[in-house]
């Protein structure tokens, strides 16, 4: 797990080419043995992979969704606030359980925030989601996750640079 932490980085430029069926498979099951308070699994998730869609969708906010319209997939990651208090929490878990998966099988992927992002000066981001992937109302969306095989290569951080002073012991 540490060496999939170490190599994760967030990729904007994927290759044109469709995601095997296996490795779906794989991205799915991640999503579905994801952890979540008290076991409610208050998530929703819709898998985009029309290239129009994915177009439109690179629009849902003013900036730094532009790149999905290159990705296989985008994930977009939905909650009922109904059914549970700690629905973000569970998603935001879900969101980069699945960049995980997606790296330990050798797909790059990056998170798009979405929800409390505008899309417009009259619309928020999650509207307009909600209304071009016809989701109910008691759904909230928090991320979409662009996922597809890497078109460019970053350098993992090194250990050096990791900024150890944000860790503490036992007290501040």
């Amino acid at each position: 797990m540490i060496d999939i932490l170490r190599a994760r980085r967030s990729i904007r430029r994927y290759e044109k080419k469709s995601i095997a069926a296996p490795l779906l498979e794989t991205l799915k099951e991640a999503l579905l043995r994801c952890p979540s308070s008290r076991g409610i699994n208050p998530w929703t998730f819709i898998f985009v992979d029309d290239p129009a869609l994915l177009e439109r969708l690179s629009r849902a906010k003013e900036h730094g969704a532009s790149f999905l319209k290159g990705a296989a997939l985008g994930l977009v990651v939905c909650g009922d606030e109904t059914q549970s208090d700690v629905w973000v929490e569970d998603c935001s878990i879900a969101s980069i359980v699945v960049q995980l998966a997606a790296e330990s099988v050798g797909l790059g992927s990056c998170w798009i925030q979405i929800r409390k992002r505008q899309h417009s000066a009259e619309k928020t981001a999650e509207e307009y989601v909600q209304e071009l992937l016809s989701i109910p109302g008691n759904l909230k969306v928090l991320s979409i996750i662009s996922i597809g095989y890497p078109r460019e290569t970053t350098r993992p951080i090194p250990a050096d640079q990791l900024d150890y002073n944000k860790i503490r012991f036992n007290k501040y």
